[in-house]
């Protein structure tokens, strides 16, 4: 199954911790890294007085089920630093990782929503999506990454830092 996870962080040394991060999920159990956006550099959401984010998509193919997946990508989180506050959605962080699209299949569970609920109006996973599948389509909305973009209001600013 083809899988595109988000990577973000702002703390700490924001591009070793992404590399990393996409180092250990090349290692999961039957999963191979199959493709890396650019980084972005991006303001932040929500909690404006932060450091600015680096985001990526990483595209992998998985063997997987998308439960499987989400759980081994918490516990890559954990080992990077990431301490998960309750109530508190869009702080600093040392790393982030979203499941975004898991094949063209749409999950409503409590803890697992896939495709991700924001992926729609977020610029800094859209704009890394594009880059490395801009035809991949949305399930639920019937639209593709590029179309979503397309239709997307100004938000924070997302400028291309580098490659991975």
């Amino acid at each position: 199954m083809k899988a595109y996870i988000g990577l973000g962080s702002n703390l700490g040394e924001r591009e070793a911790t992404i590399r990393t991060a996409i180092d250990e999920l090349s290692r999961l159990p039957e999963t191979q890294l199959v493709q890396v956006s650019s980084l972005y550099d991006t303001t932040p959401v929500g909690e404006l007085d932060q450091p600015n984010f680096l985001n990526a998509v990483a595209v992998v193919e998985t063997g997987l089920d998308a439960r499987s997946l989400f759980w081994n990508m918490l516990l890559v989180e954990r080992r990077l630093g990431r301490v998960r506050q309750p109530g508190r959605r869009f702080g600093p962080r040392t790393i982030d990782l979203d499941l975004l699209l898991f094949g063209d299949e749409a999950i409503d569970l409590p803890d697992l929503k896939v495709p991700h609920p924001e992926l729609p109006r977020r610029a800094f996973v859209l704009v890394p999506l594009v880059e490395v599948d801009p035809h991949a389509v949305h399930p639920v909305l019937g639209l593709t990454m590029r179309e979503l973009l397309s239709r997307l209001d100004s938000g924070p600013t997302v400028r291309r830092m580098s490659r991975l």
